[in-house]
């Protein structure tokens, strides 16, 4: 060994890496040698040690000119070794796992102890209060609904809205949209893995198809009729629209065609009467994932388009979407997005409800039922590492393939289609233990709530935000908000004392500090799960350094969030509920 290599310092590392792909490991490799900055030497060794899917890596790193490296590091870089030895990161798209630095040799720890330890605030450059508060209202939206006299007559008086991605681009989506043929208003959030085609396509495409089934047999013969020859069709849907959310046209015609064959099926099936909202909601999902299927078995436009149809199937969303009509609440929940109705009681304090369950490892009746949809000779490995065949976390997505046809089929039209595939060879590699497919269902568990007065908001999130905060702290969080909102509004028609005044204020002033960042409530609630010092407030250099994550890092530290939040009419759902009371009677 050359006296170089043998004189030099030696550092140790032990990790522990949870990672479903191969792609994915070298990416964390090079992401820690990276951030690191070490001066790795051809005297490098990398050792795998393999069962399934968890790999324990032993990497040992012959460093040469070790303090003088360091100091340089010091002086040009913004991680901290002390912060990359110690957290947690998110590594993949479809699973959400963790890296953990297991043990550090006593080298490095001498290095972080030492007199001339690495001051993360000397040289980091973090994104001051103006540009974090442009950054997180960049993607924030709001309405409120109002009827013809400025008052609002419907259950919903408005919803807050926004997402913060991490991805880039991001995979998350949203949707609101209001039924015009048809009664109520329809609210989703879409989270994608493996891209972002099958999110963006979904977004667009499901409202759609849960509108046109709860349409009465007539509106849908009238239609028909208008398509037919060629005349105007009266919208279904209205849109609730960000300037910044995508929208797609390469597959326009295509959607729509399929969108017409399951209306003239609907037709066919000659069914009048009540709709099953429930019904409804759960045969859309369930269709749209099929049309999803076959349009990825036929070519269509541009392979190369990133929502050409076989790049859509391959790719994966879940949805959480809610169907509010007067003071029927109906969620459709697929995967594990959640839907959680923040509800107050009389002595103001708050409470979560939970309106949906996760599709995952966690939920013991969704374990048992993947597992005996399967053989018993499939029960180890059906489920292996809390994921569906050890690779993916939630047990119910749109899209997702590689999880559903044969292995026959899957390889016959991406041989035919190659051009088309996003991950080249491997995205045709079949999972472990892929015997009887199919393993994944698009069908969501769809949950009834009877709204009440006390119901003051119901929130849709993607994953992001439940990993980050507590449901009850979610509900508290947006309460105190909406509290504090109450109070910066003005008094008129009051008469005070000076002193009355004066106590008014600074009541006001104590209760209304914490809003006066935000308006959205949305944002309020990405402000605090990113910047929570852990006691109900945020840490400003918390928030700052979070933000302020590079691209190719902010991933290994959180998801992208997206969330909505649905104001409830408390005065209307009373009347609602009264009225009930009275029929009953």
């Amino acid at each position: 060994m050359p006296p170089a290599i043998r004189n030099a310092a030696s550092i140790t590392f032990h990790v522990t890496l949870y990672i479903p792909c191969i792609q994915c490991t070298k990416s964390v490799l090079y992401c820690l040698c990276k951030r690191l900055l070490l001066s790795i030497s051809s005297e490098t060794f990398i050792t795998f040690s393999c069962t399934s899917w968890k790999m324990q890596i032993l990497h040992s790193i012959q460093h040469h000119g070790l303090q003088r490296t360091i100091r340089q590091w010091r002086s040009a870089h913004r991680i901290r070794l002390a912060q990359l030895a110690t957290s947690d990161a998110r590594l993949c798209h479809s699973a959400a796992p963790t890296v953990s630095m297991a043990a550090v040799s006593q080298t490095m720890a001498g290095l972080l102890s030492s007199s001339r330890k690495y001051r993360a605030n000397t040289q980091t450059s973090q994104m001051t209060p103006p540009e974090v508060n442009r950054m997180l209202n960049a993607n924030e939206y709001s309405l409120s609904f109002n009827g013809y006299d400025g008052r609002n007559v419907g259950s919903v008086l408005g919803f807050e809205s926004n997402l913060l991605a991490s991805n880039s681009p991001s995979e998350d989506r949203r949707s609101v949209a209001t039924c015009l043929q048809s009664r109520g208003m329809l609210f989703g959030v879409f989270d994608g893995h493996a891209g972002h085609a099958c999110a963006q396509a979904v977004s667009e495409r499901l409202f759609y198809y849960i509108a046109v089934s709860l349409l009465p047999l007539k509106t849908l013969v009238d239609i028909e009729e208008a398509v037919e020859n060629e005349r105007p069709v009266f919208p279904v849907l209205q849109w609730h629209k960000h300037p910044n959310d995508c929208v797609s046209t390469d597959a326009g015609k295509l959607y729509f065609n399929s969108l017409r064959t399951y209306w003239q099926e609907l037709i066919d099936l000659e069914e009048d009467g009540d709709k099953d909202v429930e019904a409804a909601l759960a045969d859309a999902f369930k269709r749209l994932d099929n049309d999803i299927s076959l349009e990825a078995q036929v070519e269509f436009g541009d392979p190369f388009s990133h929502f050409a149809p076989l790049r859509v199937a391959l790719s994966g969303c879940t949805a959480c979407v809610a169907h509010v009509d007067g003071s029927d609440l109906r969620v459709a929940n697929l995967g594990d997005s959640r839907a959680v109705l923040g509800v107050q009681a009389e002595d103001g304090s708050w409470s979560a409800l939970t309106v949906t369950n996760d599709h995952n490892a966690q939920n013991a009746d969704e374990l048992q039922r993947v597992r005996a949809e399967h053989p018993p000779a499939e029960r180890k490995s059906v489920v292996k590492h809390d994921r569906l065949l050890g690779l993916l976390l939630p047990f119910r997505a749109f899209g997702d393939i590689k999880f559903k046809w044969s292995g026959e089929l899957l390889s016959r039209v991406c041989e035919a289609r190659p051009e088309a595939l996003p991950g080249g060879e491997h995205a045709k590699t079949l999972p472990p233990n892929y015997r009887t497919p199919p393993y994944l269902i698009a069908e969501p568990e769809v949950t009834s709530h009877k709204l009440r007065p006390q119901d003051k908001f119901l929130v849709l999130a993607t994953d992001g935000l439940w990993e980050m905060m507590h449901r009850q702290t979610v509900v508290e969080v947006i309460g105190e908000h909406l509290t504090g909102m109450q109070w910066q509004k003005p008094l008129s028609g009051v008469s005070f004392t000076l002193g009355q005044m004066q106590k008014l204020l600074l009541e006001r002033k104590a209760r209304a500090l914490k809003a006066l960042e935000d308006e959205n409530s949305a944002t309020h609630l990405i402000r605090h799960a990113l910047g929570s010092d852990g006691f109900g407030s945020v840490d400003p250099r918390r928030l700052s350094k979070m933000l302020s994550l590079p691209r190719e890092l902010a991933r290994m530290y959180r998801d992208d969030i997206t969330i909505l939040v649905v104001h409830l009419n408390s005065s209307v759902i009373e009347a609602n509920h009264k009225a009930a009371i009275t029929e009953d009677a």
